[in-house]
């Protein structure tokens, strides 16, 4: 149930009981609240220049005049300080009489009163009530226990709006708390997806846009692992271009980063999903192809060598193919050294080889 469905006296677990219970605490009992109440025509008589005097003390402090702000505030300001003398000698303490106290600590939080300029207005309040009673009470036992009576009820009102008061701060520190929680979470979320984001160009080579060797490496222990484990084939293609020192010397590194770039592009047109493009290094690729027979493996290799002369007729691949059978048991930098031993003798032939 949102707030604004329940009364303040709701929100606060006020019945009557409670109201009972705290009256009594404050000496509050029938008889104290009829001598308040006898004394409301007289109230009533002096009312405004209870509220003029008031006002013209209050206005008269700075930070005070400053909260008021303008005169149709201070009207309104007037009209609800009638009602709540009037109210205080009414004779009428029940949940609306406590609901109303409690509004009072609700806006004045809301407007920005602090706690010493409330209980300061007050001891005003009271001290021009407690003036008006003296001038007009002559028994004196009866004016000293109407007046013990004012206080007490005057102490019920301010327990009440400090309730408020308290709970409306209790309230915005929760709600800073939950926002400052989502902030938490939405900036946790961030960070790991920035980090993921990190680790993952942690892992592809900056020119090409396929994975680097770091990549490859771990890319190629794990495929391993996975083959030995279901007793599957896997290829490793590894192969460079022929020449391509001659290509950054006579042509320029700009021409051997676009030819590389197009490599890096013609193996991902070539291969199947489950299979991973890797830069080694310089010139130099791979191709790890989990569950990949080498005939298999060389067919893939034709089809990359097709894109890259399409583009570059003039230029050719060297690639060798090694593979790990089930009853295999060398190690990665085996099959890397395996592959690579097939690269060099395809290079003893002209133009693109596949050797395997």
């Amino acid at each position: 149930m949102r707030r604004t469905d329940t009364t303040l006296l709701e929100q606060m677990r006020i019945n009557d009981e409670e109201i009972n219970t705290r009256m009594k605490l404050l000496d509050l009992d029938e008889a104290s609240l009829t001598l308040i109440a006898n004394q409301k025509h007289l109230i009533e008589t002096n009312i405004d220049l209870i509220v003029e005097e008031f006002y013209q003390r209050q206005t008269s402090v700075e930070e005070i005049s400053l909260l008021i702000g303008d005169a149709d505030t201070l009207q309104r300001l007037t009209n609800a300080q009638r009602r709540y003398v009037l109210d205080l000698f009414s004779g009428i303490y029940d949940g609306e009489y406590v609901n109303n106290r409690l509004r009072i600590g609700l806006v004045h939080k809301r407007i920005g009163v602090e706690p010493k300029l409330y209980l300061s207005a007050v001891k005003t309040l009271k001290g021009l009530i407690v003036s008006i009673l003296r001038d007009n009470i002559k028994d004196q036992d009866l004016l000293y226990d109407t007046v013990t009576a004012l206080n007490g009820l005057i102490f019920f009102d301010t327990t009440l709006v400090f309730d408020t008061y308290i709970d409306s701060l209790v309230g915005e520190i929760e709600s800073a708390k939950r926002k400052t929680e989502a902030y938490a979470k939405s900036l946790e979320a961030k960070v790991q997806e920035r980090t993921k984001q990190l680790e993952a160009q942690a892992k592809i080579d900056p020119l090409t846009g396929i994975s680097n060797q770091r990549a490859m490496q771990e890319g190629l222990r794990r495929e391993m692992s996975s083959a030995k484990r279901r007793g599957t084939e896997l290829s490793l293609v590894y192969f460079d271009v022929d020449k391509f020192k001659l290509v950054n010397d006579q042509q320029g590194h700009i021409k051997g980063d676009e030819m590389l770039k197009h490599i890096g592009q013609a193996m991902k047109e070539s291969v199947r999903e489950v299979d991973i493009c890797c830069r080694y290094g310089g010139d130099e690729f791979c191709l790890i192809l989990p569950e990949c027979k080498l005939i298999d493996a060389a067919r893939i290799c034709q089809y990359i060598i097709d894109r890259y002369e399409k583009r570059y007729p003039d230029s050719s691949l060297s690639m060798g193919i090694a593979s790990l059978k089930p009853d295999d048991q060398f190690d990665d930098e085996q099959l890397i050294r395996l592959a690579d031993e097939q690269m060099y003798l395809a290079k003893a032939c002209e133009g693109s080889k596949i050797c395997y």
